[in-house]
């Protein structure tokens, strides 16, 4: 098969299984029990695919390690609240849900001392390698 728009480029098939023996048809066409493919609507052609978001707007790297640092303290406190019902109110909470917020404060934690670890040791490398 040539393909115009590439000169002399011919594609050769070695395998027979990649032969096709069906006609192709396009997606929009109707199928049995299928509805056809409509023009989406609600988009112009000015429409951009990915917007820009102005530098005011964005977080610096410290908002991000802060908001993180207070989602992984937010949930120990989780944990340690769950646990005192626990103790005080044991027909109050499931011991399932102790269980599961004390599995995800654990990973949480573990994550939050892994990234730490890998900037610490990633500064010093920079740091070093002047």
């Amino acid at each position: 098969m040539k393909i115009a728009e590439f000169g002399t480029l011919q594609m050769v098939r070695t395998d027979a299984q990649h032969f096709g023996n069906g006609k192709i048809i396009p997606l929009t066409a109707n199928k049995p029990g299928v509805e056809p493919i409509s023009k989406i609507s609600g988009l112009t052609g000015n429409s951009k695919a990915a917007s820009i978001t102005p530098a005011e707007n964005s977080k610096s790297f410290q908002d991000y390690l802060i908001e993180a640092v207070n989602t992984v303290n937010n949930q120990q406190n989780e944990v340690s609240n769950i646990q005192e019902r626990l103790i005080t109110d044991p027909d109050s909470v499931d011991v399932h849900d102790v269980t599961i917020a004390m599995s995800k404060a654990r990973m949480s934690l573990n994550l939050a001392q892994t990234v730490i670890d890998r900037l610490v040791t990633d500064w010093n490398e920079i740091t070093t390698t002047r």
